[in-house]
C-alpha cells in the first residue's frame, strides 16, 4: 500500500526469506563460496551457522537456487524436530528414490545404489538440514554415518548442517565428536555493521526499484542499525512499518522518529541501542534474543490483519 508512494515496485522488507534480496557482505560472500566450494570439491560434512535472524535461511535459499540451475539433486531437511525415520522418508522423497521397505539397512542400500549410480554420471546429490540445533544426538549420530556412504576417494553424499550457535556447543559433547572431526568446512553469518546496514537498505530499496531518491533519512538508518542491532531480521520489521507510517503521515524521507515508535511499538527500546559498533553484552543479548523469538509470532498477527504482505514462501 505503500510502494507507489515511494515509487517502489514491491515491498522491499517482507520477512521471507527471497534469495533475490540476499545481500552479499563480505562474511555472506565468504560463506556462500565456502558452501559451494565444499560441495563441488565434494568434501562431505559443511557446517553453517549464525544468530537468529542473520540471514542463513535467505543464504541457504540462494544456494538451492544455485543448486537447482547445477540441476544437482537435493534434499532440504527443514522440520528438525523428526525421529530417525522420518530422516530417511524426507530424504528419500526429496531425492525421488523410489523405495519397497521402511527398514534403515534397506533404505540405505538404496541410496547407496543410487548415490554410486550418480558418481558415475558425475553427478552430486546434496543433503540440506536446516535449524539442526534441534536435532536429537540419535538423529544427528545418524546423519553422521550417512557420510559413510563413500567411494576410496569420494563422499558420495554432500551434507550441509545449518543452526544456531548452539549447533556448535552442541557438537562438542563427547558422543557426538565423531561427527565433529568429520566437519571439513565452517561457515558464518553474523549482524551488519552499521556501514552494512546502510548498504543493506540501500541494496534492498533498489532491488524493489527505487530510483535512488532518499527514501530514509541517514539519522533513520542510524536508529534502526541502533535498535535492531545490525539483525537483518530486525532491521527489515523496522523498515517496513516505519515506511508504513511515514506513508500514513505522508512523510518522505522516513525521519528517525518513527523508527523510535516502531522499536517502542515492537518493545525494542526495551533493550538500549548499541553504540553503533555492533557489539552485544551478554545480558544485551538475552533480551534481543527473546524479543527475536517472539518476532515471528508478531509478524503472523500482522499478516493476519493485512499490514504486512500476506504472500507465502515457495519452494
Amino acid at each position: 500500500m505503500y510502494q507507489r508512494f515511494f515509487g517502489l515496485r514491491e515491498s522491499p522488507f517482507n520477512v521471507n526469506p527471497d534469495p533475490r534480496y540476499l545481500y552479499l557482505t563480505r562474511q555472506i560472500q565468504e560463506a556462500l563460496a565456502g558452501l559451494t566450494y565444499g560441495i563441488q570439491n565434494r568434501k562431505g560434512f559443511i557446517l553453517l551457522t549464525g544468530e537468529v535472524g542473520t540471514g542463513k535461511t535467505t543464504l541457504l535459499n540462494r544456494l538451492l537456487d544455485w543448486l537447482r540451475g547445477q540441476r544437482v539433486a537435493t534434499a532440504f531437511i527443514f522440520n528438525s524436530r523428526l525421529e530417525v525415520n522420518h530422516l530417511f522418508d524426507f530424504m528419500m522423497a526429496d531425492f525421488e528414490i523410489p523405495y519397497d521397505s521402511r527398514e534403515k539397512s534397506h533404505v540405505l542400500l538404496r541410496l547407496n545404489q543410487w548415490l554410486l549410480d550418480r558418481y558415475r554420471l558425475g553427478e552430486t546429490a546434496v543433503l540440506i538440514v536446516d535449524e539442526a540445533q534441534n536435532l536429537s544426538s540419535e538423529v544427528l549420530e545418524e546423519i553422521r554415518l550417512l557420510t559413510n556412504l563413500e567411494t576410496s576417494t569420494e563422499k558420495l553424499l554432500q551434507i550441509v548442517l545449518t543452526g544456531q550457535p548452539e549447533l556448535e556447543e552442541k557438537l562438542k559433547v563427547p558422543e557426538l565428536r565423531q561427527l565433529r572431526q568429520r566437519i571439513t568446512l565452517r561457515c558464518h553469518t553474523s549482524a551488519l555493521s552499521l556501514d552494512e546496514t546502510y548498504g543493506y537498505i540501500a541494496e534492498r530499496l533498489r532491488i524493489a526499484g527505487s530510483n535512488g531518491e532518499p527514501i530514509f533519512s541517514k539519522e533513520a538508518i542510524q536508529m534502526v542499525h541502533q535498535y535492531s542491532r545490525g539483525i537483518p531480521r530486525v532491521v527489515n520489521l523496522l523498515c517496513e512499518h516505519s515506511m508504513i507510517n511515514a506513508y500514513v503521515d505522508s512523510l518522505r524521507p522516513v525521519p528517525a522518529h518513527l523508527v523510535e515508535e516502531v522499536a517502542r511499538e515492537f518493545q525494542l527500546d526495551e533493550v538500549a541501542p548499541s553504540a553503533g559498533n555492533g557489539a552485544v553484552h551478554s545480558s544485551e543479548a538475552v533480551n534481543t534474543q527473546t524479543l527475536l523469538e517472539n518476532l515471528d509470532e508478531l509478524l503472523g498477527r500482522l499478516r493476519q490483519a493485512n499490514v504486512l504482505s500476506s504472500r507465502e514462501r515457495k519452494r
